[in-house]
């Protein structure tokens, strides 16, 4: 399974939005409907299942699924 598929479905299963309708360009809060909490538990579960840790300056820059894919790929 390659990076934004785990990602999306990830999202999906934390925020209840079709993975279908999920693409690298997706605002994670404008077209995601995350809000603050939402983001922080997702960047836990990012750096739990893919093993990274995520400064706050890095997490400060993630505006959009591609933003994580990139960051998780470094």
């Amino acid at each position: 399974m390659d990076t934004f598929t785990k990602v999306a479905e990830l999202l999906s299963a934390h925020l209840g939005v079709d993975v279908g309708s999920i693409t690298l360009e997706s605002d994670i809060i404008k077209d995601l409907g995350a809000d603050s909490l939402d983001v922080v538990q997702l960047l836990m579960d990012m750096e739990d299942n893919f093993g990274i840790v995520v400064s706050e300056d890095d997490a400060s820059n993630l505006k959009t699924v591609g933003d994580i894919v990139n960051l998780i790929s470094k």
